[in-house]
């Protein structure tokens, strides 16, 4: 029950996008065709799941026993720029049309604090290793709902009508606003799972 409650959370409860504003750089840069949403989404879940089971291992296999607690950020930013440079790679050689439309997008993957907040997160959650690789997953998979779907309203939203200063980004960060208020209704849905109530 208690993976199930970190899975949903992750998913629409503490969005990182949504809930928690982490990811936005790439998230409104990439949200503007369903394609390159989807190509992302797929880098960022891989990438999420991976550095949170990779950072977990890392805080406690090395760090904590040898007390280098304060090298955390560094280490872990570290580890997750060799895990998008992989991904970069592999994108590169397996479809070089979505890398070329990911363009400077996806090294961002490095620098999406979504990343790096979900290994502190699962550290300051005290999360093991399969709960870590639950939270990575879960919050993958939740920034890639928020950008599919905003990848939708935008694509609509291109073609209404509306005032000139408000075309482009202003619509979109109102278009974003709406979302997060919508997803403001899944509070207490984890909570619910966790104490036993549907």
């Amino acid at each position: 029950m208690r993976l199930l409650a970190i899975l949903l959370s992750g998913l629409l409860v503490n969005n990182f996008v949504l809930v928690r504003f982490l990811g936005l750089c790439p998230f409104l840069g990439v949200s503007r065709t369903p394609e390159t949403a989807w190509g992302m989404s797929l880098a960022v879940i891989f990438v999420l799941t991976l550095a949170s089971g990779l950072t977990w291992g890392l805080e406690a296999g090395v760090l904590r026993p040898l007390g280098l607690g304060y090298l955390r950020t560094a280490a872990f930013v570290l580890l997750i720029a060799a895990l998008v440079q992989l991904v970069e790679i592999a994108l590169q050689r397996g479809s070089p049309r979505l890398y070329r439309a990911l363009g400077i997008y996806l090294p961002l993957i490095t620098t999406n604090c979504a990343v790096l907040g979900s290994a502190l997160l699962n550290l300051e959650q005290d999360y093991g290793l399969l709960e870590a690789l639950a939270g990575g997953l879960s919050g993958g998979a939740g920034w890639a709902l928020a950008i599919l779907l905003f990848s939708g309203i935008r694509r609509r939203l291109e073609a209404a009508e509306v005032p000139r200063p408000l075309r482009g980004l202003p619509l979109a960060f109102f278009a974003a606003g709406l979302m997060s208020i919508a997803f403001l209704g899944f509070l207490g849905l984890a909570a619910g799972l966790v104490q036993g109530r549907p």
